[in-house]
């Protein structure tokens, strides 16, 4: 026993591992590497040694990307060697691309990040809303992609006054979550925020209370002042003619959509945080390509009509590569009883233990009455 901060701690010691690796380029080694004569041995027999070229120096003439066209899990990329020290059995694992438009890449980002989603949602009904902007003003989130924060900032400020305008003493406060989408179906820059937001709210006095009514009207007129003036402030005077004249074709605010559909929350995780890492279009809906054309397909938003389009090989890739998103940008963002600063708090750590309970049935309450 060791005593460490006034604690006894019993250092246990865990078995010796059974795989050990081989770091073959990239990162350090996290574990003992093989023997080398074993090691070029076992290279040998499974292929790997081709016209005198080791392991230790992949090139083009290692192998083949395992997905056709692809390069994910290719060899060029490095990759780690495990072997048995029993058997001396060696498996050679490529490091994978990590990139957005790989589809098992980008797929396995997108999964964790949703899971990660999940784990946070409180286990009640939520609402998925869709916040858009109208075609005048795209054009500025195209040429400064800061502003896009302004997009963010925008909806939370609006949804938080919608909730506390209900009761000011109590100052309720939901959870909800932003997930930014800069596409449209047909891969047009549409900037627009997705938000999961929870019918429960915490309250000053009360612990948890159910809201079903959302005010569409306060909703859209909210967001299109606050928007517009987050914009005027970034902007400056130039901004003035844009905004008067947005105002003026735009009366009832900006379209917000935020009909009660009693959503399940991993469902609707799962929808908006899809393209999060994997491309803005299915290779699903890639039809052909001609060497100097692609077409694809996609079902217009407003009748749901099937549209098939035919485009150059540049301008499909710059309708791709115009929504990766800036480095260390925030595609997602957690606010309310979701933010990391207020979900530690006693008020909405006693809303989710109230949430869960009235979740649990009675079969479930008699096993937990039992144990």
């Amino acid at each position: 026993r060791r005593r460490r901060g006034g604690r006894d701690l019993l250092r246990k010691h865990s078995p010796p591992p059974r795989w050990h690796l081989r770091q073959v380029r990239g990162r350090r080694p996290r574990r003992p590497p093989l023997d080398g004569g074993v090691r070029l041995e076992h290279q040998r027999r499974a292929g790997l040694l081709r016209s005198g070229v080791r392991a230790e120096q992949p090139g083009p003439r290692l192998g083949r990307p395992r997905h056709g066209v692809q390069a994910h899990r290719s060899p060029s990329f490095g990759g780690a060697m495990y072997g048995c020290p029993s058997c001396g059995t060696l498996k050679f694992v490529p490091f994978r691309c990590k990139s957005r438009f790989c589809p098992s890449c980008g797929n396995l980002y997108s999964i964790q990040r949703t899971t990660s989603m999940s784990f946070k949602i409180i286990q009640c009904v939520h609402r998925h809303c869709v916040f858009t902007i109208p075609q005048e003003l795209r054009i500025f989130f195209r040429r400064d992609r800061s502003l896009l924060n302004c997009l963010f900032h925008s909806v939370r400020d609006v949804i938080l006054r919608m909730f506390r305008k209900l009761n000011k003493a109590e100052h309720f406060t939901p959870g909800f979550i932003c997930v930014l989408h800069t596409f449209g179906r047909s891969l047009q820059w549409n900037p627009h925020i997705h938000v999961l937001v929870s019918e429960v709210a915490v309250g000053r006095i009360t612990p948890w209370k159910r809201i079903k009514h959302f005010n569409y009207a306060l909703l859209r007129k909210s967001f299109c002042t606050a928007l517009l003036n987050r914009l005027h402030d970034q902007l400056g005077d130039s901004f003035k003619k844009v905004k008067s004249d947005i105002y003026k074709n735009h009366c009832k605010g900006f379209y917000v959509y935020a009909k009660p559909n009693n959503c399940n929350p991993s469902v609707a995780s799962k929808y908006i945080g899809r393209y999060l890492g994997r491309p803005v279009i299915a290779t699903s809906r890639i039809d052909s390509y001609s060497g100097s054309h692609v077409t694809f397909h996609y079902n217009r938003h407003e009748d749901n009509k099937l549209i098939i389009e035919t485009i150059p090989v540049m301008e499909f890739i710059k309708r791709l590569i115009v929504h990766i998103p800036d480095k260390h940008f925030k595609m997602i963002r957690y606010y309310g009883i979701y933010n990391s600063s207020v979900a530690l708090s006693p008020a909405v750590q006693n809303a989710r233990l109230t949430t869960s309970l009235n979740h649990v049935n009675s079969k479930q309450w008699l096993s937990m009455l039992v144990t």
